[in-house]
């Protein structure tokens, strides 16, 4: 195997190799010591000289003596690059190593030198070599040996470059290592593979460096990328590892890198991840980084966590859908070589020959080989009476096929593993066991030594005392390759046992589960869900627990934990559903609840406490991911279960009506949503107390109904009474408080107080920011009710809109495109870029956001309803009249009917209607229209709102159309004074009225 690659060096130096200019070195590295290589090469260069990189790895069937003498065709001398995997190499019969360095090298000793990477003896007639040790040295130690060996005046610094552009000295790590898989000292080949790997990244476009290593289970993908990781790793400072097996524990461990990189981030795993996403895509603090998705075989979401930049992107699956969305390289089977090469290391009594029946046996498949060889190695069993036991053994329990294209005859070789381990260790089968009632992948195993209290079965309990055997235990599995162990750091640091995280492949945990289903499953599985119980933090409201959780959750349901009658189990399962609920991971959160009802409505009572709690937090699940109906006949259904119930529940009523409330105010039903939440609250300060979390809550929930409502006077003063009782009970900067501050905030400039709105909002978003960070859900509203009232002041327009801007793509990162969050800003920016001349752009985001609305709320809802006076408004821009005043009327008509003709909506929906009419020539219509709104207006808002004189400025209009002069110019003028001395002179209302525009409204898009 060849990878060479030539490099001039500068100075003069003797031409010890023949020919005129620098001297020439050939270094000789197994592909294992490519980080060694390039820097030997870079330290000789420095040097002035040259230099050529041979990847050496010889078929055995090449005579090793004539292997070495291709290597001697080169000009100059030969540099090996030795550790005792150098001398595995093919393999080569016994002996055959020192019979050619007594020999042939000897002979040709002074054209070869050597360095020594390892501590582990060599063989013995290395000695003609003369290694110089770099084992466990300093850089300027290293290239004082090395230069030593070859005869080279050693210059401190010489040539030394940036390492932003140079690979690193092999024994330093990266900056950032993270939980990278240990390096597999018997990994095997795979070097083309690997070149093809490192071409693809590097050559690709600047920006979008992602490719996928495709193949079938147990081909090797998970080895290759971790080999890729340890062997390119001097070419990176960061380099983070994220197992992507499972959703939740994928984008934890993928916003976990946010803290190494020191980010300021919020703990909301979504807004970790876009902090993390725009770090790496500017390269800042670090541009040479590498994120490896492990198992990915979803490609859903891909664009939400797939980073890019000036690093490169790693994802191992089986799913081809990834061609879409990255580079593919397909991974295949070991060729025969690889594979008997790796059989005849790990077993050295068997032949070549053997070792070719045995990998034809398993289809080159490394998986099965990996577990063929272990056997082999460790059994001495001779090939023949292995493959006789292979082909003969006849197992029911796994006559379906495993899937995947894997090798039928491996079950059988896995039963004759664990059949022995039952006679000479059984204990290792009970760990085995074990494991196969977690999920497959990453397995906390650890957890049967960190709660010794638990109530394990009798077959277990050694597990928790006896270390000696536990240890023993592991390590069997381990050398037989079964499990692996996983380890935080980028050296092999130990971790206590109660710390112990092992991982089981997936096609391994499946045969495992097949081959281990006896009598003990069931009690290994409820030790598991004890386990699981134990291990619940116990605050799933607090982020810090969060990373616990995401790592318990794929558990629950393998466990048997979803379908236990454990009280204890139990609320460790709605502690996870609440961890869901809390870390905005809403998607999951639905999936698990479903799947949670589904178990537990076969045996558990719907009125039992359990049933309620998963009630209400399935609710707020389904409120918060957009499926209002589903949330309101959930809540319906056990509501009238509680109202029949003998003794009442008041507690479990209370829960449940402030869920309905929720969804009543979501479904657009604001009156009955209102009537309700007033009892909630009635029913939690009698219960309770005034200031208890779940009354303030309802205090605060009120306000909502009151704004939806249009009654902001109200809404504005019980949100004062909420935030100073928040302040007082809570403190300033607990999280119900923030948000107390944004309804205020949103009160004020729903009252027309605009700048008011802002000098309150500002302070507001600063603390959002500081204890919440910039993207979380909660602080993206606080900002979007900062622009809108920015807006509203009419101070300076281009900073409005690049701010509105940028929130709108963070907006939709956090949510997607099509949540209702993300469709009301939509229209905000859509009305902005009505207001500002960008027509086309405005045109787009209005019709986007209104089939949105209406997709997800129905046409009748008074929001869908309400969008139609955006709509019209777009089109009365563009000149299209005709159609503006068939919208206007719509949703005037709409509106009344559903919300009343004194609804702050209506009103400025007739605004509308009045200015469509005086566009296509029905002035008298408009000025009735116009005179009955102003009237209205003002009993509502208050004389000095500003869309109170903006029906007054319309009515002036109308009235003037009519030759009305007189009243006309007296209406205009008390609008004028009324707008100069509340909005300022040089307002935007306030100049436009003077320049005698028709005013018009246009529609916010509010759910509460």
């Amino acid at each position: 195997m060849v990878d060479q690659r030539r490099s001039g060096g500068t100075g003069a130096a003797g031409d010890r190799g023949g020919q005129n200019g620098p001297e020439h070195f050939l270094v000789v590295f197994p592909g294992y010591h490519r980080p060694w290589a390039n820097w030997i090469a870079q330290r000789l260069e420095a040097h002035g000289r040259r230099v050529t990189l041979q990847r050496w790895d010889p078929p055995r069937e090449v005579p090793l003596e004539e292997a070495l003498g291709d290597l001697l065709l080169s000009t100059g001398r030969v540099l090996l690059v030795l550790n005792d995997w150098f001398f595995e190499l093919g393999p080569r019969a016994p002996g055959e190593w020192n019979d050619v360095l007594r020999g042939y090298v000897a002979d040709q000793a002074e054209r070869f030198a050597a360095v020594n990477l390892t501590n582990r003896q060599l063989p013995p007639a290395t000695a003609v070599l003369e290694p110089v040790s770099l084992w466990g040295t300093g850089e300027d130690e290293a290239e004082e040996r090395l230069l030593g060996r070859l005869g080279i005046e050693y210059r401190r610094g010489a040539g030394r470059r940036s390492p932003a552009v140079s690979s690193r000295f092999p024994n330093t790590p990266p900056e950032i290592w993270g939980e990278v898989p240990r390096r597999n000292g018997r990994f095997t080949g795979r070097d083309d593979l690997l070149t093809e790997l490192q071409s693809r990244l590097t050559e690709a476009e600047r920006g979008n460096s992602a490719c996928t290593l495709l193949g079938m289970s147990g081909i090797g993908k998970t080895q290759i990328a971790a080999e890729y990781a340890h062997r390119f790793s001097t070419d990176y400072d960061v380099i983070w590892w994220v197992n992507s097996d499972d959703r939740n524990i994928q984008r934890d461990r993928f916003g976990e890198l946010a803290a190494e990189l020191g980010l300021h981030s919020g703990s909301e795993p979504g807004e970790r991840i876009r902090a993390v996403r725009d770090a790496l895509r500017r390269g800042e603090p670090y541009s040479r980084w590498l994120v490896i998705f492990d198992g990915w075989d979803d490609t859903e979401g891909a664009n939400v966590l797939l980073p890019h930049g000036p690093g490169h992107t790693i994802v191992t699956s089986r799913n081809r859908g990834w061609g879409d969305h990255t580079d593919v390289l397909e991974v295949p089977s070991f060729d025969r070589a690889e594979s008997t090469a790796y059989l005849m290391r790990r077993a050295p009594h068997i032949t070549s020959a053997q070792a070719d029946e045995v990998a034809a046996e398993f289809s080159d498949v490394p998986l099965p080989l990996v577990q063929a060889a272990s056997w082999l190695g460790e059994s001495r069993m001779e090939v023949p009476e292995y493959l006789r036991m292979v082909r003969e053994g006849r197992l029911s329990a796994v006559d379906e096929p495993v899937g995947d294209g894997f090798p039928h005859s491996s079950l059988t070789s896995w039963s004759i593993l664990i059949n022995r381990l039952r006679r000479t260790q059984p204990q290792a089968v009970e760990v085995l066991s074990l494991c196969a009632s977690f999920a497959p992948g990453r397995i906390p195993l650890g957890l049967a030594r960190a709660y010794p209290q638990a109530d394990l079965p009798e077959d277990l309990r050694w597990m928790s005392t006896d270390l000696p055997a536990w240890t023993r235990a592991l390590d069997t599995l381990v050398n037989y390759s079964v499990l692996t162990r996983e380890s935080r750091g980028p050296v092999n640091t130990e971790m206590g046992p109660h710390q112990e995280t092992v991982h089981m492949h997936r096609l391994v945990h499946d045969i495992v589960s097949r081959l281990t289903n006896d009598e003990h499953r069931d009690a290994h599985r409820k030790a598991v869900r004890t386990l699981l119980a134990e291990a619940d933090p116990g605050n799933p409201l607090d982020s810090r627990q969060w990373p616990q959780y995401a790592e318990l959750l794929p558990h629950l349901e393998p466990s048997g934990a979803l379908s236990s009658r454990n009280s204890r189990v139990q609320a460790a399962v709605l502690n996870c559903l609440r961890y869901c609920v809390r870390s905005g991971e809403f998607t999951a959160g639905t999936r698990l609840a479903e799947k949670i009802r589904n178990y537990w409505t076969t045996f558990m009572d719907p009125l039992d406490q359990q049933m309620i709690d998963l009630t209400t937090q399935q609710t707020n699940l389904l409120l918060a991911a957009g499926s209002n109906r589903e949330a309101y006949e959930l809540g319906r259904a056990l509501r009238d279960r509680l109202r029949a119930a003998q003794p009442r529940d008041e507690l479990g009523e209370l829960s449940v009506n402030s869920g309905l409330a929720g969804s009543l105010r979501r479904l657009g039903r604001y009156e009955e949503a209102l009537e309700l939440q007033r009892q909630v609250l009635e029913d939690a300060e009698r219960l309770l107390g005034g200031n208890e979390l779940i009354s303030l809550s309802a205090r605060h929930n009120l306000g909502v109904g009151l704004r939806l409502l249009g009654r902001y006077r109200e809404a504005y003063e019980l949100d004062q009474e909420t935030l100073s009782r928040r302040e007082s009970v809570l403190r300033a900067r607990h999280i119900t408080t923030l948000n107390s501050g944004n309804a205020i905030a949103h009160g004020l400039r729903l009252l027309g107080l605009y700048r008011d709105a802002v000098a309150r909002q500002e302070p507001v978003v600063r603390l959002h920011v500081q204890i919440l960070g910039p993207l979380h859900p909660q602080t993206l509203s606080a900002r979007k009710q900062l622009a809108l009232a920015r807006r509203r002041e009419g101070g300076f327009p281009q900073d409005v809109g690049m701010l509105m801007d940028s929130l709108m793509e963070q907006m939709e990162q956090v949510q997607g495109r099509t949540h209702y969050t993300t469709l009301s800003f939509i229209n905000d920016y859509g009305n902005y870029q009505r207001e500002h001349g960008d027509l086309a752009r405005a045109k787009d985001l209005i019709a986007e956001a209104e089939a949105g609305y209406r997709a997800l709320l129905g046409p009748a809802h008074p929001v869908a309803t309400g969008m139609l006076a955006n709509t019209g408004l777009v089109m009365q821009a563009a000149g299209d009249r005709g159609e503006a005043m068939s919208m206007f009327e719509s949703a005037l008509a709409g509106l009344t009917a559903t919300l009343g003709a004194d609804h702050p909506w209506v009103l400025g929906c007739a605004l509308n209607a009045s200015g469509g009419r005086n566009f296509n020539g029905r002035v008298a219509d408009a000025a009735d229209l116009s005179r009955d709104t102003l009237r209205r207006s003002r009993r509502v808002l208050g004389d000095e709102h500003p869309l109170t004189l903006s029906c007054q400025t319309a009515l002036a209009g109308d009235l003037r159309a009519l030759r009305e002069h007189e009243e006309a110019d007296k209406v205009e003028a008390d609008a004028l004074l009324t707008l100069t001395r509340t909005l300022g002179a040089q307002h935007p209302h306030t100049l436009s009225a003077r320049q005698r525009n028709r005013p018009y409204w246009d529609f916010e898009a509010y759910l509460g």
